[in-house]
């Protein structure tokens, strides 16, 4: 991956963080993938909402900040209908926003249990 590319993940990465923050998303964890052969992505970002409503919140927040400060939109977005879990696709980046207890029944990271986890406080 070329530094530039890099880079730029970094950067997108820092506006979903920051998104998911402005609506106070909490239980935030980003799962490193790039040394994983068979990832799909570079990361996951894996956060928490406590409704429907907050999950949706999250969502937009996300979507509103990366295309406000790098004109880039996910290039697929799924399960806003119900709101319990909702995926976003940034190619590179790939953000789930959970409730707690669908978070738990999947368990993402001990699916990915060789990803080099980083937890992000919360900040509020």
């Amino acid at each position: 991956m070329t530094k530039k590319k890099e880079v730029q993940i970094d950067i997108l990465l820092a506006n979903i963080i920051k998104g998911i923050e402005e609506v106070k998303g909490s239980d935030i964890d980003i799962l490193d993938l790039r040394q994983i052969d068979t990832a799909v992505c570079d990361y996951f970002v894996i956060c928490n909402g406590n409704s429907n409503t907050q999950v949706n919140a999250i969502v937009n927040s996300i979507q509103k900040i990366v295309s406000k400060e790098l004109k880039d939109k996910p290039w697929h977005v799924e399960g806003t209908d119900n709101g319990e879990w909702v995926l976003m696709d940034y190619v590179n980046i790939v953000v789930h926003v959970f409730q707690k207890q669908i978070r738990e029944f999947y368990n993402i990271e001990g699916l990915w249990g060789d990803a080099k986890i980083t937890t992000i406080p919360n900040n509020y």
